[in-house]
């Protein structure tokens, strides 16, 4: 299968980029600094565009036979529109190419519920404030996202993950259409999930949540290692 990948070059998106390419597929990787990516196989292709920009985007998309979205940006005060009018550019050259297959990586805070794991703190303090004050432009974006995501006429997967994090390999994840119920998802079992909803017909015009069992952080860890290793 021909993919087209943006976001290949964040943390999931070279995880799927990878395990695509072990997977046998024929893979374009789009990122905005192919200087720094780290792969390079004969069935890569890595493309120098930006997904903002509507021919670069076209030009990606064109010949695939199906798109994942990995996109991510740091969340920040200021207005954020890379979601939205990245899926709005993909979304386009989607439907002009005749590409149906699309899945996004969205996130769980765009919808935020209390998890039975969570605690008090966690669920009362923590989410609240990530989800509606320090990420607030962030998931305000995401929702449009969702949005126009759903208005497409394409075999659309939108993705939730939760908090994410790192593990060297994939694990026995859960898919879960809606809201799964965990505080965690490895990148890896992210990348793998977006990877296996190509052979997967469940979940077309859906929204899923994809979550890690096993071997998660506490929350102090996973501020310790991911939220502070950024700073």
């Amino acid at each position: 299968m021909r993919i087209t990948i943006f976001g290949a070059n964040g943390p999931t998106g070279r995880l799927l980029t990878d395990q695509a390419i072990a997977a046998g597929h024929q893979v374009t990787a789009v990122t905005r600094q192919p200087d720094s990516f780290p792969l390079r196989h004969d069935r890569l292709a890595v493309l120098d565009a930006d997904v903002l920009d509507r021919a670069a985007v076209d030009a990606a998309v064109a010949g695939s036979d199906a798109v994942l979205s990995t996109l991510g940006v740091p969340a920040g005060k200021g207005p954020i529109i890379t979601y939205s009018r990245g899926a709005a550019n993909i979304v386009a050259a989607m439907q002009r190419h005749g590409v149906r297959r699309l899945a996004v990586v969205s996130s769980s805070g765009v919808e935020p519920r209390a998890y039975s794991d969570g605690g008090f703190l966690f669920n009362r303090a923590f989410l609240p404030f990530v989800t509606r004050v320090l990420g607030k432009t962030l998931y305000d974006d995401m929702r449009r996202m969702e949005t126009l995501i759903r208005a497409a006429d394409l075999d659309w997967t939108i993705v939730r993950p939760s908090g994410l994090y790192h593990l060297p390999s994939v694990t026995d994840y859960a898919v879960v259409e809606g809201h799964a119920d965990g505080r965690f998802t490895s990148r890896a079992d992210l990348a793998a999930s977006m990877l296996a909803l190509l052979d997967d017909d469940r979940y077309l015009r859906r929204t899923v949540g994809v979550i890690t069992t096993v071997d998660n952080p506490t929350l102090l860890e996973w501020i310790r290692r991911e939220q502070l290793a950024k700073k």
